[in-house]
């Protein structure tokens, strides 16, 4: 259904730079979390394998062919704090993050059928999604073999907590932005001419004032 609006945001240049761009960042900010799960896993399995798929992600973000032809991924760790996390939670988020990559890369490849230079990257990139959403899920269900839906249903819940923040987030800034176009072409306007109204009811130049009020003035402060 969405397929439509994908192939019109792609299909215009800058706009498709701009977003590849976006995709870039997003890759090598998640590689640098890799790379810092790899240090603190006591696991050596885990370990050669946070590091290649941290190498992925950087290869992903910052490839030497030039700016049109970054590969975007579009998940990132959402600032994980990978001290926090264990082997299992942290292989249960990575799974579902890769997994919701790859859905989203095979929509991007699929809209890209007039440009297949940006096709191939997707099609390529989308090779090494697959591969991280299957070792993750693979781990997964070795070093928690017990508890592995439990782990993927609190990283889903997890998923769909900072979704809602961020959405309520993005709400909210277009609440407060109506609001203060409405005080500032209504409420605004109001005053002023309440203001104005108020300043013609006003008589013109000075204003006697009582003598008795003038002498109480110099015998007192106030």
């Amino acid at each position: 259904m969405l397929a439509p609006i994908h192939r019109w945001i792609w299909r215009d240049r800058e706009r498709r730079v701009q977003k590849l761009l976006r995709f870039g960042e997003t890759e090598t900010d998640g590689g640098r979390d890799l790379l810092r799960a790899a240090e603190v896993t006591s696991d050596p399995l885990l370990r050669r394998l946070f590091l290649l798929h941290a190498t992925d992600e950087q290869r992903h973000g910052a490839p030497d062919i030039g700016a049109e032809r970054l590969a975007p991924a579009g998940h990132g760790l959402d600032d994980l704090r990978v001290e926090e996390e264990s082997d299992d939670t942290m292989l249960a988020f990575l799974h579902l993050s890769e997994k919701s990559a790859a859905s989203r890369f095979t929509v991007y490849r699929d809209a890209l059928g007039a440009d297949p230079d940006t096709q191939g990257v997707f099609t390529a990139i989308l090779h090494d999604e697959m591969f991280h959403m299957n070792y993750t899920l693979t781990q997964l269900l070795r070093v928690a073999p017990k508890r592995h839906r439990s782990h993927l249903w609190r990283a889903r819940l997890s998923r769909l907590w900072k979704a809602y923040l961020r959405l309520a987030s993005a709400i909210a800034g277009v609440l407060g932005g109506l609001l203060l176009m409405i005080q500032y072409f209504v409420l605004l306007p109001a005053f002023a001419w309440i203001a104005k109204r108020a300043a013609a009811r006003e008589p013109i130049g000075w204003s006697a004032v009582p003598p008795e009020r003038n002498e109480a003035s110099l015998r007192r402060q106030y």
